[in-house]
């Protein structure tokens, strides 16, 4: 027989192999998306949150760099403390652009009978507020607000103050000697976030009732403001560095702090970026979460592919084939979910922007922030590749014959090492992006270290619940014998359960401990001798009479004293302080001006740790003793020279010792406390604190505030329990906005816990349908079922509460540096709620499954 052997085609290159795998992945999914809702609706609420969370702090970010000269009041400001500038300091200032001058500071608003009120004075000059808008009820030139009539000086008030001391437009109050009245409510004021968080509501004055007040004394605590608004033809970004760069080199001796328009609120700034990155963790920890529904979907996806599968392995596709193809099914479906969450986390700063324009203290901008998008994007498409290649990897090794097997008895091998490498590149990838866009690497670092080791434990958790359920004996029970058999049975639900029921009580156990030692720190933590009020600026000369009338006041309550200035560390070493690398809980010592003081002996609250103590009578080089953990965080040591600014003079001193400090105790203490012949003759004022008798006898704070009031106007009194609660609202406030976030993650859970019992639907189904066949009632079925999610239910929250109790550990001991509270209560109800939701979404299903008669079902089985 003759003819011609036709030639083998050669294999399609890989740009066609890859066409063909995309154009048969898009065939597939023309018949829909059923059994990816979980998939899709996991992906969208991680990359969600992560993209809501990083648009609106570029939001924030954007506007904070566009408003930055009116948050500011021009292009660059220059502030000292204590004194104001010298006549050749404000020729320089003069002579580069147009300088309008604020000066800060605390005081007290005595109303008489109605009580005494703390206050932060803000004293402007003829041109405020020079950029922007300052907003009054009812609305009235400036000008005329504050002007002197009879002698009256007028002011602008935060309705604070009147509603605190009951009062209303047109009232007087005496501020230190002089005569205040209340004139108009401040609504707004453009500069607000420059001055940062105060304890006290605003008063606005003029600079001429600042003088009248009294208050100016030699050390008083005033913040003098100089901000300098550029010409119009030389306010480019680089005549502001030269700006910057002369007051450096022209003005070295001046002690100026210095912010530009580009960095208005630096402070604030980094504290943005660090609660932007821990939201950013948090969501994706809701991208982890639901990860594990990636996975029990793709799982599902892979069970109901099967004859898929085998029919095309039957006609010749290779396992590479059917892998790739399906893979790219997969990421595409991935890609929606992320698309879905990318659209509605790019919206949300618009929606909030919205909601919250009239509400938000800072200027807002929302906007369409592209790379924050596509990083969002990277996690998405990366974390649904992580959980996504090995459940589809281990199709491709597997026989035909082993595929039409596998519902009975599934195939045991690994996936091949190239799926292993694409998960392990994948992984690496999401660690990658995680570290890159990370504000604080130490803490990304330590989230992944944490969410590794709780993946690689609740692995385990499942592996050896399964092994000790197959060695136990087994019950005599016919329901607890099934429910054990279950739980280790080819194709058992206990290894998805565990791993998306303990990651999630992990999570809300952690956010438990965490809340509840915050709040214990904030609201219980308070020594059992606090001091109830600190006060500042006592003039030295009534120093003497200030403490003989406390102990009138207050009799048997501890009175303590010390002299305070305030300086700004210049340089370390001959290093300025802009170039030293402090570790990110020190670069507050470095930023702007600090309390210091002067003793002879170690202050309470403090014990010597590094050097010795300087002799009573000391007369040699400056010295000076700094606190321990700071000194470490910008690397300073025994022996090294520290420069500090102080009262316009640059001061060096040799670092004769470093002191352990217990900031807890709410006593006077510093970070800076020098020899007292460094400012021997300087000018100051005086800090002090009462401590009430254990008795708690005096009397009321009211008496004591107007009677301070009047005698020593200068003096200002904060009470301890006002700053606390101060500090409460803001750190409310920010509890409330991680909650919601968290809350998504919890959201992720439960479609995880759903989407892990849907996957073992069809399992159920078949033993259902035998079991009925065989006799069994329903109640049987049921109970086993409820014994097996209640079992599984239990050993994963068990394990979630320790975790997460490990976990809020770290956060609050080594991220927080507080005191941990180990109260479990939030922690195990958390606990018993994920055991209850559990068998409630078990027999949900099994329920549905109960309901279908066998004979329909055991065809197809």
């Amino acid at each position: 027989m003759h003819g011609t052997v036709k030639p083998i085609p050669a294999p399609p290159s890989r740009a066609a192999g890859a066409a063909l795998a995309f154009r048969l992945a898009w065939r597939d999914l023309r018949g829909g998306l059923r059994g990816f809702g979980v998939f899709i609706a996991c992906l969208a609420l991680g990359v969600m949150t992560i993209a809501a969370v990083a648009s609106a702090s570029r939001g924030l970010t954007e506007g904070l760099s566009r408003e930055g000269r009116r948050i500011l009041g021009g292009d660059a400001a220059f502030s000292l403390i204590h004194r104001e500038a010298t006549p050749p300091e404000l020729a320089f200032l003069a002579g580069r652009g147009t300088v309008s001058t604020i000066a800060t500071m605390r005081g007290m608003a005595n109303a008489g009978e109605k009580g005494a009120a703390l206050v932060e004075i803000k004293a402007v000059d003829a041109g405020y507020p020079g950029i922007g808008e300052l907003l009054t009820e009812p609305s009235a030139p400036i000008a005329g607000l504050l002007a002197a009539r009879d002698g009256v000086f007028g002011a602008v008030a935060d309705p604070v103050l009147l509603g605190r001391l009951d009062l209303k437009p047109g009232d007087v109050v005496m501020l230190g000697q002089a005569r205040i009245q209340l004139r108009a409510n401040l609504v707004s004021e453009p500069d607000k976030i420059a001055a940062g968080v105060g304890f006290g509501p605003r008063l606005l004055i003029s600079q001429d009732a600042l003088r009248a007040t009294g208050l100016l004394q030699p050390g008083s605590l005033v913040r003098w403001t100089y901000r300098v608004s550029l010409p119009p033809e030389a306010a480019s970004d680089a005549a502001l560095d030269t700006l910057i760069a002369a007051a450096g080199t022209e003005q070295r001796d001046a002690g100026w702090e210095i912010r530009s328009r580009a960095n208005a609120n630096p402070g604030f700034q980094r504290n943005l970026e660090r609660f932007t990155q821990f939201l950013t963790l948090v969501g994706l920890t809701a991208l982890l979460v639901g990860g594990v529904g990636v996975a029990n979907a793709v799982r599902r996806f892979v069970e109901a592919k099967k004859l898929d599968f085998a029919t095309m392995k039957a006609v010749g596709a290779t396992g590479g084939r059917v892998v790739a193809i399906h893979l790219t099914e997969v990421m595409l479906v991935a890609g929606l979910g992320t698309a879905i969450g990318l659209g509605l986390g790019a919206a949300a700063p618009f929606a909030l922007g919205a909601a919250l324009k009239t509400v938000l203290p800072v200027p807002f901008e929302p906007t369409l922030a592209l790379g924050e998008l596509g990083v969002a994007a990277l996690y998405g498409l990366l974390t649904a590749l992580v959980f996504a290649i090995l459940p589809l990897g281990r199709a491709h090794d597997v026989p035909v014959s082993a595929l039409f097997r596998d519902q009975i008895e599934p195939d045991a091998r690994r996936p091949r090492a190239i799926y292993i490498a694409i998960c392990l590149l994948a992984l690496a990838g999401l660690v990658g992006v995680a570290l890159a866009f990370a504000y604080d690497r130490r803490i990304a670092l330590i989230y992944i270290g944490v969410m590794t080791g709780i993946f690689l434990l609740l692995r385990g958790v499942s592996s050896g619940l399964m092994a000790l359920a197959r060695k136990m004996p087994r019950p005599k029970n016919p329901s607890l014998r099934m429910a054990l058999a279950n739980s280790y049975r080819p194709g058992a639900l206990t290894p998805s359960l565990v791993l998306s029921l303990g990651l999630g009580v992990a999570l809300l156990s952690a956010l438990a401990f965490i809340d509840t030692s915050l709040t214990r720190q904030l609201t219980q933590s308070l020594p059992q001798k606090a001091p109830s009020f600190f006060f500042l600026d006592i003039p030295n000369a009534d120093a003497a009479r200030f403490d003989a009338v406390l102990h009138q006041e207050r009799p048997g309550a501890t009175l303590a004293r010390v002299p305070m200035m305030r300086g700004r560390i210049v340089s370390v070493n001959d290093v300025r302080a802009e170039d030293i690398k402090a570790s990110e809980q020190s670069a507050w010592v470095l930023d702007g001006d600090r309390g210091i003081t002067y003793a002879e002996t170690i202050p309470e609250g403090s014990k010597l740790a590094v050097g010795e103590w300087w002799p009573a009578d000391y007369r040699g080089e400056p010295l000076v003793s700094f606190d321990a953990q700071n000194a470490a965080g910008i690397g300073l040591k025994i022996g090294d020279r520290l420069t500090v600014n102080v009262l316009g003079r640059n001061i060096t001193a040799r670092v004769a010792n470093l002191r352990a400090v217990e900031w807890r105790s709410l006593g006077i203490n510093f970070v800076m406390l020098f020899s007292p012949n460094t400012f021997a003759g300087a000018p100051h004022t005086n800090l002090a604190t009462i401590t009430p008798a254990a008795d708690g006898t005096g009397g009321s704070d009211a008496a004591l505030l107007r009677r301070l009031a009047v005698e020593f106007p200068s003096v200002t009194a904060v009470r301890v329990k006002d700053a606390l609660e101060a500090i409460n609202t803001i750190v409310g406030q920010l509890a409330t906005a991680i909650r919601g976030a968290s809350g998504l993650a919890i959201a992720a859970s439960l479609l995880v816990l759903g989407g892990a019992l849907a996957a073992g639907q069809r399992a159920r189904l078949y033993d259902a349908m035998i079991l009925k066949t065989l006799g069994a009632t329903r109640r049987f079925i049921l109970s086993s079922y409820a014994l097996e999610y209640a079992a599984i239910g239990l050993v994963s929250a068990l394990f979630g509460v320790v975790a997460g109790a490990l976990a809020g550990w770290g956060v609050v001991t080594q991220v927080m540096k507080i005191e941990f509270v180990s109260d479990p209560t939030g922690a195990l109800l958390a606990a018993t709620a994920a055991v209850g939701v559990t068998v409630l979404f078990g027999l949900a299903g099994t329920l549905k499954i109960l309901s279908k008669a066998p004979a329909s079902h055991l065809r197809n089985l």
